[in-house]
């Protein structure tokens, strides 16, 4: 049938018609997101996911990371997340458990180092706040080696423990009750 209005209520309902609804914006964001994640080769699984991070500046407009640590990360000549980093930072810093696999070189260890770091907040002077267990004293060195440089200038205090033994020397004798 033919529908009769005068030319405001046409304009009024052309431009209802043009207004985007929240579903349609949600719907285009999650587009860009995929495209996103598609075009870095990022895969996920989950519900409820954080998105991922195009650059390491995100990480302190979003999430309030410390600025030292964003100065570190440049410092040490990263520039622009890896895919590992874009999507596993948001994961662990909205507290969320991740189980991630990428290759050699990829920046695993700064994509959990620096949610470990952002979490503990800053220095206290109550023994270990966080261990990282790794399987072999070479991924144990990098790690701390990392971690050191991470959070040079923030006041944190980094250890690599390799034996009960060296940890009493380093630690005194009463370490192991400490802890």
């Amino acid at each position: 049938g033919i529908k009769w209005m005068s030319s405001l209520e046409a304009k009024l309902e052309e431009a209802k018609e043009k207004k985007p609804t929240a579903e349609k914006l949600e719907r285009l964001r999650r587009e860009k997101i995929n495209r996103f994640r598609n075009q870095h080769r990022i895969n996920i699984q989950g519900t409820d996911l954080p998105d991922p991070i195009a650059t390491f500046e995100q990480l302190q407009e979003e999430y309030k990371v410390h600025p030292k640590i964003l100065e570190n990360i440049q410092a040490a000549g990263f520039h622009v997340p890896t895919p590992i980093q874009m999507q596993a930072i948001p994961v662990m810093l909205h507290g969320r458990e991740l189980l991630a696999s990428a290759p050699t070189g990829s920046g695993k260890t700064l994509a959990f180092c620096i949610p470990l770091l952002t979490h503990l907040k800053q220095p206290r002077n109550k023994g270990f706040r966080a261990v990282i267990i790794s399987p072999t004293r070479e991924l144990a060195s990098q790690t701390h080696r990392e971690l050191v440089k991470l959070a040079e200038g923030t006041g944190f205090r980094i250890h690599m423990i390799h034996k009960a033994a060296e940890a009493a020397k380093k630690f005194g004798p009463k370490s192991s009750k400490k802890f």
